[in-house]
């Protein structure tokens, strides 16, 4: 079959394949001629989706000179508003407009901060979407990356979108895509997966069968995934805690690497965005864009800038927003705890026979002798239930025949018989923690929550087998989170602790908790049961509960240790120290691991480590707040961005809201209206028989129906538990504006959700909701093959409509632009006066699609302004071209700059002289930045195609009048 090149498709075209008519959703030209997206229109197709190939396909697209103008006879013209709307809905947003369109309708409280990273995200100065968004714990990430997703959506460009996160927050991050941006993803947890496995042929790649799953990147990382991911090509891609991508050769980085190219938009996100090395974090970017490191590594800000956004708390910008839903961290608690009796005998033998033994040596008889006794002393610091553990292990791997080893384990055996009267001893440390939870309110008849954190997974047991006595609570009271549970286990606790009426008052977790996991919902109590040696550590624990969105103080506390010991006493000082730093650094940095230095928390555990055996003193391992920023490492490179004021052209003031381009007052009345003509104004139409029942509660603002087969299979994707509890493929309520879909979500955290989940009872109909997009399709088949509708209207000549839209060749809308054809003199039907349009009011103030009009009857003798059409469209094009043709120039410039970087990037290698796996590494960006200019050639604008969209017919002009 011969290749067409000539055809002119874009997002919105009608094309008939296999005598079908089809709507086309993308088109993109390749070597082997067009990839076209489509769904289908005609009845036998209806609902469909399909691909087609030019090469394979006779693809025919219908010539808008050629639409049949057909007669409205609906009442009020309701089927060409109807049609005209899912049109627009249909048609995307141009992509080089940073102009918010649905972000800020959504459940999220729009802040300036957060449009800031939209800005950014959507910058046209750059090709295609790449961020890195670096803020720090508790800003809202989450919410930054639903606002991006659904304006890449809005223009296209998020049909297929894959979520990378840790595993205990995948539930979290679905839920809060569903819930507050109406964008539903599938949950490929290990439950998630096993269903997969059950409907899917095991050969097949389960990413073509999902266009939109979220996937811990522990499971995506296998190498079974990885070569899915291969043949996978996505809209965007968001990696959550990014920073674990970093360390060339590691799986996390190979699946980053496999990821980047085959995707159009990367969203990476991280506190904790560079562990301290400039190749660790030039990696990073160059995920992003690899042009932005130079061949020989280096890079300055302003390569950074533009794929970097990092604020902190105390921000200017931010702080000027919070206001009371960031309620400022109370003054901590940090408790002095007199051990008992028991505990400071094991904590006097710890640091006479093994911290400072006067013998000069302890009886360790191990290679890391300065090392090992404090590992001893750090499992007592979590509690004698750690420390049982530690010397348990250490006496399996031990000989009794060897002497040093004997000696050893006699030193262990003494130790572990002075815990074992700990370890059953409820004073001390324990009797501390409970009276501290008391103290705070928690208790039997108590809604007061606290979280408790402690490194050991022994602590853990221990406190949670022995809490709920203590403080006259049942065992369901207390619960327990820690890595060794599966990732369906730590989302159901996750999940219940965000509840009002959850039974858990306290949450015993340890540091698998301290990423991601947003805590806050019904909790301001934090406690440090044991104290991390490492400030980045310290500060992500805090995070859980002292984030945005929190109403109450958070209010940490810690418990410290303090044995009659003086040695180990004063070694105790130094964790007091550490948490004083953290608090005093909180208000100024955005990025506390810059006062180590070390960027991990092993790396800052060793440095503290070195501060207690006296390798070094605390003042020389933490850094003070000016010596940072006066430095000349990384973290002195990133002050720059932590230390800005707002600038003067801050992205956010420059990122206005779109003005409503709809033919409706609000998403309510189009879907209203959708349904009654799709269903011919039967509103309770028996849904067995394929109809649907639709009721509208105004006063509530709150709206029902039963979604019908074609719906049901739409439906079929949103999120698993949602379904499951909300059954909404029988039932599916809606809140209809965004005050009670706020409250339902309230009222879920409460309890009130759907079978006690946070699920809410009734979602947000927002304006990407999958139920509106559906309507749209089904108000789209009003009209026939290549048909326009004709009405009249409060117009002084015949008027047609028209919409000119610039494409690339990947079939991406880049800019759109409407305007009118005006025929005013009916003795010259050939001359036709064009003007642009700078939006769509007009329809609803100057036609017959004003609210309220009336239609006295169809419009008589169409056939005689069908010959005004192919006047207009080529009229129009002629004028629309002096538009178009500037928005392509510039969108010409942009990709002209990105291949001048390339091309700098390319003469800095030839003129390094390299060897070995340096030639090789360059070689490898090499061909990365090669494929770049490839998609950047792809993107180029290539199409403009304009098409009529509606005729409208001065209202005295009757059957037999002269035009």
């Amino acid at each position: 079959m011969p290749m067409r090149a000539d055809l002119n498709l874009a997002p919105g075209s009608i094309v008939v394949v296999r005598d079908e008519e089809w709507l086309v959703t993308s088109a993109e030209q390749g070597s082997d001629g067009w990839l076209v997206r489509a769904r289908g229109l005609s009845e036998l197709v209806a609902d469909t989706t399909a691909t087609f190939y030019s090469s394979l396909d006779a693809i025919d697209v219908l010539d808008p000179r050629d639409a049949q103008v057909v007669a409205d006879a609906s009442s009020g013209y309701r089927d060409s508003r109807l049609w005209l709307e899912a049109l627009l809905r249909k048609t995307p947003f141009p992509y080089g407009d940073q102009t918010l369109t649905v972000s800020t309708q959504m459940l999220a409280d729009s802040l300036g901060y957060q449009r800031a990273a939209v800005a950014k995200a959507l910058d046209p100065q750059h090709i295609r979407p790449r961020i890195l968004i670096a803020d720090a714990v508790g800003l809202g990430k989450t919410l930054e990356i639903g606002m991006i997703l659904s304006e890449l959506v809005r223009r296209g460009r998020g049909e297929r979108i894959l979520i990378v996160t840790p595993k205990h927050v995948l539930e979290q991050m679905q839920h809060e895509l569903w819930c507050r941006f109406a964008l539903p993803f599938v949950r490929l947890d290990s439950a998630g997966i096993q269903k997969v496995r059950q409907k899917l042929p095991a050969t097949r790649n389960p990413f073509t069968y999902f266009k939109r799953a979220i996937i811990s990147i522990d499971t995506l990382k296998s190498p079974r995934y990885k070569a899915h991911l291969q043949r996978q090509h996505w809209d965007a891609v968001v990696i959550d805690e990014s920073h674990n991508l970093t360390n060339v050769g590691t799986q996390n980085n190979e699946l980053a690497r496999v990821l980047a190219p085959n995707t159009e938009a990367l969203i990476l996100a991280s506190a904790t965005p560079h562990n301290g090395r400039e190749e660790s974090f030039a990696e990073l970017l160059r995920l992003l864009d690899p042009t932005a490191v130079a061949a020989d590594g280096t890079f300055t800000k302003d390569d950074v800038a533009a794929l970097l956004i990092r604020r902190h708390r105390h921000h200017p910008e931010v702080a000027a927003e919070v206001g009371s839903d960031w309620a400022e961290r109370a003054e901590p608690v940090h408790l002095l705890v007199t051990p008992s009796p028991a505990e400071d005998a094991v904590a006097h033998e710890l640091s006479q026979t093994w911290l400072h033994p006067s013998a000069g040596r302890s009886p360790y008889s191990g290679q890391t002798a300065a090392l090992f006794p404090w590992t001893l002393a750090k499992a007592f610091l979590s509690s004698p239930a750690a420390l049982a553990e530690s010397i348990k292990q250490r006496r399996t791997k031990l000989d009794a025949a060897v002497p040093e080893q004997a000696a050893e384990l006699a030193a262990l055996t003494t130790l572990n018989e002075l815990n074992a009267q700990a370890l059953n001893d409820d004073a001390g440390k324990q009797a501390a923690l409970v009276k501290r939870l008391k103290d705070i309110g928690v208790g039997k008849r108590s809604t007061t929550r606290a979280v408790v954190f402690a490194e050991r997974v022994a602590t853990l047991r221990w406190l949670t087998e022995h809490l709920p006595k203590q403080l006259g609570l049942k065992p369901e009271n207390v619960a327990m989170l820690h890595g060794g549970l599966s990732d369906v286990e730590q989302q159901e606790i996750v999940d219940s602790f965000k509840l009002e009426t959850s039974p858990i008052r306290v949450l015993v977790t340890g540091d698998v908790a301290s990423e991601g996991v947003n805590l806050h919902a019904q909790c301001h109590h934090l406690i440090h049961y044991d104290i991390p040696w490492s400030l980045i550590r310290i500060e992500q624990r805090n995070g859980r509960i002292d984030r945005y969105g929190q109403q109450h103080p958070p209010v940490i506390s810690s418990l410290i240790l303090e044995p009659s010991d003086a040695e180990f006493s004063g070694d105790l000082r130094v964790l007091s120290r550490l948490l004083e730093r953290e608090n005093q650094a909180h208000g100024t940095l955005g990025d506390i691991a810059s006062l180590m230095g070390q960027h991990s928390v092993t790396g800052e555990e060793n440095a503290i480590r070195d501060v207690l055996i006296g390798a070094a003193t605390l003042d020389e391992q933490i850094r003070e707040v000016d010596d940072v920023a006066a430095g000349d490492d990384l973290d002195a490179f990133f002050a720059q961005f932590d230390l800005d004021e707002t600038p003067d052209d801050d992205p956010a003031s420059a990122l206005p809201q779109a003005p409503r381009q709809s033919l409706y007052t609000d998403d309510l009345t189009f879907l209203d209206e959708a349904l009654k003509a799709a269903f011919h104004d039967v509103p309770h139409a028996n849904p067995a028989a394929g109809g649907v029942d639709w009721t509208i509660h105004p006063h509530h603002a709150i709206a029902e129906l039963t979604p019908p087969r074609d719906l049901r299979q739409r439906l079929g994707q949103l999120p698993q538990n949602y379904l499951q509890h909300g059954k909404v493929l029988g039932r599916f309520t809606l809140a209809t504006s965004p005050e009670v879909g706020g409250a339902q979500l309230a009222a879920a955290r409460e309890g009130k959700g759907v079978a006690n989940t946070t699920w809410p009872e009734a979602h947000f109909l927002g304006p990407l909701h999958p139920v509106l997009d559906w309507a749209s399709d089904r108000a789209l088949s009003a009209l026939g093959r290549n048909q326009i509708f004709v009405i009249r209207g409060d117009v002084d000549s015949p008027t047609v409509l028209l919409m000119g839209t610039l494409m690339n060749r990947r079939g991406q809308l880049i800019s759109r632009v409407f305007s009118t054809a005006e025929f005013p003199n009916p003795s010259n039907p050939s001359f036709c006066v064009v003007e642009t349009r700078e939006s769509l009011a007009f329809l609803t103030e100057e036609t017959g699609l004003r609210p309220g009009s009336a239609n006295p009857g169809p419009v008589a003798d169409v056939e005689r302004y069908g010959t005004l059409v192919p006047i207009a469209v080529d009229e129009a094009t002629t004028a629309m071209q002096l538009v178009l043709g500037a928005q392509e120039a510039a969108a010409t410039e942009r990709l002209d700059r990105w291949r001048a970087r390339a091309d700098r990037w390319r003469s800095g290698a030839e003129q390094l002289d390299l060897v070995g796996g340096q030639r090789k590494k360059v070689d490898t960006l090499s061909r990365r930045i090669a494929e770049e200019q490839r998609l950047a050639d792809s993107l180029a604008p290539t199409q403009q195609l304009v098409r009529p969209l509606l005729l409208i017919v001065p209202a005295h002009q009757h059957s037999g009048e002269d035009q």
